[in-house]
Parts: C-alpha cells; structure tokens; sequence
C-alpha cells in the first residue's frame, strides 16, 4: 500500500469515528449556549459526512478499496471515543477543536503526499477539506476565547 493510500484510508476511518462523536457531542451538549453550539456540532458532522464519502470515493478512483467496516474504522481510528454523558460548552469545543486540528493535520500530510506523487485531483480534494478544517479551527478558536 503507498503512503498515498495508507493516508486517504486513515482518513476515512478518522472522519467515520470524528463523525459519531460529533453525534455525541450534538446530543449532549449542557450549557448557557446549548442551541448555538447544539447546532454548530451538527453542521461540522454533516461536514464531515460529505467529506468521508468525498475521500472514500477518491480512494476508489484511485482504484482501491476504502475501509467499509466499523470494526475496521475503530482498529485504525487515532480519534478518541467518548462516553454517551454531558458535556460543557467548554468540553464540547475543545474536543471539536482537537478532532478538527487532528483531522486538518492528516489532509495536509495526505495532500503533500498527493502532491509528491502528482495527483492533482486529490492534492484539490485535499486542499478544499483543509481550508474548511482551518475556518472552523479559527471559528471554534474564536468561541472559546
């Protein structure tokens, strides 16, 4: 498997995972601004939905297979699981924080990889997921200020 393949798959596991916990944090969210923060964690899991089918299907273009199993997803996963209780407005953010940093990492690995490699349509595809990572890291930055 190429570093190129092996990047786009841990990505696809990692927003699989990042997606149910953004679920999580969606559901149990406590706090002063419930609905604002509510509402926001539910547009990042719907971001990253569009953007796991989005780097499954390149994976395929690529002509490979993308990981397609939730046992599969959770043995590959560097994102952390949480437990189904409530959370602050502050624990909430700062998990979105940390995912979205994590995440936004990865794509930038991936996209160089891409690059090296000469895949122009992934380093765009990678591209695109990293500026939307680095608007929602200052949004959530900004919120937690």
């Amino acid at each position: 498997m190429t570093k190129k393949l092996a990047l786009l798959n841990q990505l696809v596991a990692d927003l699989a995972v990042a997606n149910v916990k953004f679920h999580n944090l969606h559901w149990n969210v406590v706090g002063e601004r419930f609905k604002e923060v509510h509402v926001f964690a539910e547009e990042l899991y719907d971001m990253l939905f569009e953007q796991y089918d989005e780097v499954a299907e390149r994976v395929k273009m690529i002509g490979e297979f993308p990981p397609a199993a939730l046992s599969t997803y959770l043995e590959m996963t560097k994102i952390e699981e949480l437990s189904d209780k409530d959370y602050t407005i502050k624990e909430t953010l700062n998990y979105l924080l940390e995912d979205i940093q994590y995440l936004k990492g990865l794509a930038i690995e991936a996209r160089n990889v891409s690059d090296e490699e000469g895949d122009f349509a992934t380093v765009a595809m990678l591209e695109d997921i990293v500026g939307t990572y680095c608007k929602h890291d200052w949004f959530i930055s900004q919120m937690l200020k």
